[in-house]
């Protein structure tokens, strides 16, 4: 039977895996270890976790950043990547692709342990605590609901990760004030995120790809962004 605490391991190196699931079990989550991505994809399926950890770098045909994508879009599992010290394209790449954090090797169990702690608190939360009052906004030819996390385009549904529309949400709840970058990981992401100040950059990346020129979104040098 799926278990709310359960956590899916991807690494192919044991001596990783097994230190990396020893800690999280000590922290009171159900641990499944798989070495390579289609048994990890397996895994997830099979145990329906709240947390997947994933080493970018697997073997097979399946790689770190394939597994995540796949993860992301079933919209079931938070994601933590695994990276090499010098892999920062990879994770640019993953968190473009919707990844909730990365740690990156060597790194402390503990470290670990306690960013996916904070990762699922931030996934609890249904949306940003700044939500506007009313249900949809309108941004011109975009429209934002927060009831039911859809961003509309003409009409259409424009797929957006968690991440994603949370950012646009917590935009939308400041419209017309200028945000600096770590207001928005902040409020967003959370106080205690850990990562950088580029991680917003590349969700505003993300978000202008998808939306185009109907996003009012600014850039406000020096400072962050506005959105209006």
């Amino acid at each position: 039977m799926p278990t709310e605490d359960a956590v899916v391991v991807i690494e192919d190196d044991a001596h990783i895996a097994d230190l990396v699931a020893m800690y999280l079990r000590k922290d009171g989550f159900r641990v499944v270890v798989a070495g390579d991505g289609e048994s990890g994809l397996a895994a997830v399926e099979r145990v329906r976790p709240v947390l997947a950890v994933v080493d970018i770098g697997l073997p097979g045909d399946l790689d770190g950043l394939d597994v995540c994508r796949k993860l992301v879009s079933g919209g079931r599992v938070a994601v933590i990547l695994l990276t090499a010290r010098d892999d920062e394209i990879d994770r640019i790449l993953g968190l473009e692709l919707g990844a909730d954090d990365y740690v990156t090797k060597p790194f402390s169990p503990r470290e670990l342990v306690a960013r996916a702690r904070a990762v699922l608190r931030r996934a609890g939360r249904a949306a940003p605590p700044d939500e506007p009052a009313a249900a949809v906004t309108t941004l011109g030819d975009i429209e934002v609901d927060t009831r039911r996390r859809e961003v509309r385009h003409h009409g259409d549904v424009v797929p957006l990760t968690t991440r994603e529309f949370d950012l646009l949400a917590y935009l939308v709840a400041n419209t017309g004030l200028a945000l600096s970058r770590r207001q928005l990981l902040d409020g967003v992401w959370g106080a205690d995120w850990y990562g950088d100040e580029r991680t917003v950059d590349v969700h505003v990346r993300q978000l202008r790809k998808k939306l185009g020129d109907a996003l009012p979104l600014a850039t406000v040098w020096g400072v962050g962004y506005r959105l209006g």
